[in-house]
């Protein structure tokens, strides 16, 4: 009997959560600036880095900068993410949307999966705007479709672990100045401090070595190696060695601590 009802249980969480991702979804075909959200910075960096500046930067013992590039780019639409997430989850606790989902026999997790969940389509949506922006200015793939598919998945693994960082930020601030503030910070902070568009071999010794362990370094990084986009020369540090490995490592141990921490911090939010 108790195996029946956890599985009764667990097929409930789903149906609640498939069908809250279709609420996200259709709000989603009424406000479409989400996707140009998540999406207008990263195009927009392919095409000031990757063109406009291609014919003036060289990155040593590499090839074009927009193939150095374009990992960078990738990394930043999970950044971007952060905001989105933020936003939407403070909107739905500033509204009192979720005071009526508690009024229903639901899981409590489903409102939090359901939010990243929808957030991660939109992420992949903007994944494909950003891979066309990136074909356009003379980005190529150079190794076979598995670790094509590998390096596309990292960062959409990388983006989900952003959503819900973002969730926890729109959880414990709601305001909508202020997530716009955080999350300009975060992607500033995260995109310059790391290997997105340098190389980090003029950075000072202990500079250089927190921005090697920056997750984006990490990401973009494991995304060069799998795509063939990898400078010829490379440092000798552990990211440097074992991008891919460190890069997976990160990203599950961010989602293993960012979304119990999510869940835990949400039923709070909610008796508030």
């Amino acid at each position: 009997m108790s195996d029946i009802g956890a599985s009764a249980g667990l097929g409930t969480a789903i149906g609640d959560t498939a069908a809250l991702i279709g609420r996200h979804l259709r709000h989603l075909r009424r406000t479409p600036e989400k996707i140009i959200a998540i999406t207008l910075t990263p195009v927009t960096m392919v095409v000031v880095l990757g063109y406009l500046f291609a014919s003036v930067v060289t990155v040593t013992g590499s090839g074009e900068y927009h193939d150095y590039v374009m990992a960078g780019v990738f990394a930043q639409v999970g950044l971007t993410c952060v905001g989105v997430a933020a936003l939407g989850v403070a909107t739905d606790l500033r509204t009192g949307l979720i005071d009526r989902f508690r009024s229903l026999p639901m899981g409590r997790s489903a409102v939090l999966v359901s939010h990243t969940a929808a957030d991660l389509l939109t992420a992949a949506a903007a994944t494909f705007a950003v891979t066309l922006a990136g074909l356009g200015v003379g980005w190529r793939i150079h190794k076979d479709v598995g670790s094509a598919a590998l390096g596309f998945v990292l960062v959409l693994a990388f983006a989900y672990a952003m959503l819900w960082l973002g969730a926890l930020v729109g959880m414990l601030m709601r305001n909508a100045e202020a997530i716009n503030g955080i999350s300009a910070l975060f992607l500033v902070v995260l995109s310059f401090l790391s290997n997105s568009f340098m190389p980090l071999s003029g950075l000072p010794a202990w500079l250089r070595a927190v921005a090697e362990w920056n997750p984006v370094s990490l990401v973009a990084a494991a995304c060069r190696e799998l795509w063939g986009n990898t400078p010829s020369v490379v440092g000798t540090s552990l990211p440097d060695r074992h991008p891919v490995l460190l890069a997976v490592i990160v990203v599950a141990a961010l989602l293993a601590v960012l979304i119990p921490v999510n869940l835990r911090v949400y039923r709070t939010a909610v008796t508030r």
